[in-house]
Formats: C-alpha cells, structure tokens, sequence
C-alpha cells in the first residue's frame, strides 16, 4: 500500500521531549491523529526506524509521519471546478450557488465532490473529500477539501469563516446573537431558535443599507446548519432570497449568503493562510441594484 508522508524536524528548544509531547503539544496531533498513526505501517519514524510515544527527540531529529493513501467511492463527474488555493494538503474552492458539496439521495452526480473526484483522478492523486467547512446547496463561496486524514484533524479547529449577506430590513448596530438552534418541530430541514438546542453564537456588523435592505458581515463562534438563516430571521432580518426562513425571492432567487473568505493555520507550513472569494454575480446585482 502507498503511503502519503509528512515530516517534522524538531525545533532547539524541544530538544529533550517525549514524541508524544512534542506531537500533540507542540505540532497540535489529536488523540485520533496518533492513534491512527501508531497502529499503521510505519506510521511515525526516526531515520527510518518506528519512533514510541515515549521516545526522547533531540534537536534536528527528522520525524516522519505516514499515512495510507486514501480510497475515493464518489462518482468523478466532469465540471467547473474554481480553485482559489492548492497544495499537498489542501484545495480549496469557489463554490457556485446552487451546487451541493456532499452527494445526497436526490443529488448523486452534480455535486462539489464528484467535480473534486474527476479532478483528482485527472492530477493522478486519490483521496476521500473531506470538507473542513460545509455549505448550505445555495449558499456561495469558500470551501476548504483536506487531502487526507491528518490535515484535517489539524487544521479543522483553527478555521475561521466570514460570511455576507443581504438582510430584509435597516440594521444599524453591530450584534451578536446567542440563541440555541435545533430542528423544527415536523420538520426535516427546517432549523429554529429553541432553549433545548444546541449552543449557536453568530456575530454580525452593517456594512451598508437602502432600500429595506442591508448588506450584513458576519462570522461564526459556532457551525450549526442554517445558523445564519436562523438566527437573522430570528431578530426579524431574514436573508433576501430565502423563503425557508421568510425572506422574499423578488431580487434573488435563492438566499443571499456568501462565504466571501476563510483563515487557517496550515499544519505543515505552520503559518496561517487567508484566501478570499469574489462575489458571484447574483449577488453583485442585489447589492448594486438594491442598496
């Protein structure tokens, strides 16, 4: 079996530390993260011999992680794919409205993955989509796909998303919105505000306003599904386009919610990455005509 590999070179200040320690304290490995390794082949090295958790490194020890290739079942279908960032590790991608990221029942080969699985088979490469942020079929904008197991569970943690939206109504002042989400009562998609759901914090700031309408930046503490839609229709803003949450469809006709940028700590550059998506036409007209 192939291995995709990494490496670390322990730094002067960690000389002396166990692996362990310096694995999950220093370069961030969860519990999963070495678990996985340990029990794979070869999967954590010196100089080509197994390295223990409990093993002591020394400065400019070369420690070397190895991981399985992964396997691909999603169906390549050939499309657009609009990369904005892509190395080893990571691809990202300008998502189009309309378009979901994960197969479903009713959507099996139009989907974010199967472009990315065409993709991938064409570059030679072979690995299981794993999108560190997901969104909503209608929703626009950046998507973060992880190469393989490791970098996901490193960088998943650090990415940080902002959104814009044009909301129904004059906001004035910035705001932060804490209120539980959970699934609507009969409903199978429908989320709503309810004191036994699930924790779900959204920030946001007026950027401009007219017309009854006002383009909103936002960002997320957490990552519940339909979080924006639900807590802005919730404070009586619902999102221009988006008739699930009471929002009219008369200048777009689907919700106006744009992942405009995303930030991450790379694990293996260990510097953070900050990639910007431009504003799809939809919504470049409901800003410019509207407000």
């Amino acid at each position: 079996m192939s291995l995709k590999s990494f490496d670390f070179t322990v730094e002067k200040e960690y000389d002396g530390m166990t692996a362990r320690d310096y694995l999950r304290k220093i370069r961030g490995l969860t519990a999963r993260s070495m678990t996985l390794l340990k029990y794979g082949d070869n999967g954590i090295t010196r100089k080509g011999e197994i390295l223990k958790a409990h093993d002591i490194i020394h400065c400019g020890d070369v420690i070397e992680l190895n991981l399985p290739e992964d396997d691909n079942d999603i169906k390549p279908i050939r499309g657009c794919l609009d990369i904005l960032f892509e190395d080893d590790c990571f691809l990202i991608a300008d998502k189009p409205p309309m378009m979901p990221v994960h197969p479903t029942k009713t959507h099996q080969e139009d989907t974010l993955a199967n472009i990315v699985s065409y993709y991938q088979r064409e570059k030679g490469e072979r690995y299981t989509f794993r999108a560190l942020n997901r969104l909503d079929k209608d929703t626009s904008g950046c998507v973060i796909i992880a190469k393989d197991r490791l970098s996901y569970s490193l960088a998943q943690p650090t990415v940080k998303k902002k959104y814009i939206a044009v909301c129904e109504g004059i906001i004035t002042e910035s705001g932060v919105i804490d209120k539980p989400i959970a699934l609507e009562t009969g409903s199978k998609i429908k989320r709503t505000v309810c004191a036994g759901g699930k924790k779900a914090v959204t920030h946001y700031t007026p950027l401009r306003s007219g017309n009854g309408h006002t383009l909103v930046e936002l960002w997320l503490e957490t990552g519940r599904t339909h979080q924006i839609r639900c807590h802005m229709s919730g404070i009586g803003h619902p999102l221009a386009g988006d008739d699930m949450y009471s929002g009219s469809r008369v200048y777009i006709a689907r919700q106006a919610l744009h992942c405009v940028s995303i930030e991450f700590f790379h694990p293996f550059k260990r510097e953070s990455l900050h990639i910007e998506s431009g504003i799809p036409i939809d919504f470049y007209k409901i800003i410019n005509s509207v407000i």
